[in-house]
């Protein structure tokens, strides 16, 4: 549809952009252009359809409530919320269109239906939520030995000095720290630790020995 009129240019443009915008952002997208001209029935324009309308149609609520301003308080809104009867919900932006006097004149009225995005919303908050607020620290590797070596690691920096300068109860300590992280389940974790501390493996069995009997002792008190 091409008008002739002195607004022609106006209107013929913004059904071009309705189609582009269509075109661009799929079937969930409506354009429709109003001509004010008659409100009764200013629907002149429809590229898509997602609020069921047909040529013809009058003015919106919305629409008409804006026109009820002074013109030059008549502003473009963008970006709002509408809901139609069937229970779709739309993101839906008006821009007015003037004339060369500044005269309201029609409306370029964008609707896209956001339901689907907001079951995806729904479903999506759904699977990214964790059990308990407390975020766990786990480490992925690829060998055994990143496992030993970190773990050794992550306990001798908490001592905050070099090995070879802890104390033997600071070593002990260290032993007993890898032991409740389960080091020793893990073969080879022995041998790489003595070697770390400069000892030899049979003394971090020693302090295995020592760890076992304060926590009998312990226990039995």
């Amino acid at each position: 549809m091409m008008r002739e009129d002195v607004d022609a240019p106006i209107f013929n443009m913004a059904m071009r952009t309705a189609d582009m915008l269509v075109n661009m952002f799929g079937p969930r997208c409506e354009v429709a252009v109003h001509d004010f001209s008659d409100l009764k029935k200013s629907l002149v324009y429809l590229a898509g359809n997602v609020t069921g309308r047909e040529m013809g149609s009058p003015s919106t609520d919305l629409v008409l409530n804006e026109l009820t301003k002074p013109v030059a308080e008549i502003e473009d809104i963008p970006n709002y919320k509408t809901r139609l009867p069937n229970g779709i919900t739309m993101k839906s932006s008006t821009i007015f269109l003037r004339d060369a006097g500044n005269q309201v004149v029609g409306a370029l009225c964008i609707n896209y239906d956001i339901s689907m995005m907001m079951q995806y919303e729904t479903e999506m908050q759904e699977f990214l939520m964790f059990n308990g607020t407390e975020e766990k620290s786990e480490t992925f590797y690829s060998t055994v030995q990143e496992v030993i070596e970190d773990m050794v690691g992550q306990v001798l920096s908490g001592f905050k000095k070099a090995p070879s300068m802890l104390s033997l109860e600071e070593k002990i300590e260290c032993v007993r720290q890898l032991q409740d992280k389960g080091a020793f389940l893990i073969k080879g974790s022995t041998e790489y630790l003595a070697s770390v501390l400069g000892v030899s493996k049979f003394t971090i069995y020693n302090y295995l020995q020592k760890i076992r009997i304060q926590a009998e002792y312990q226990l039995e008190c």
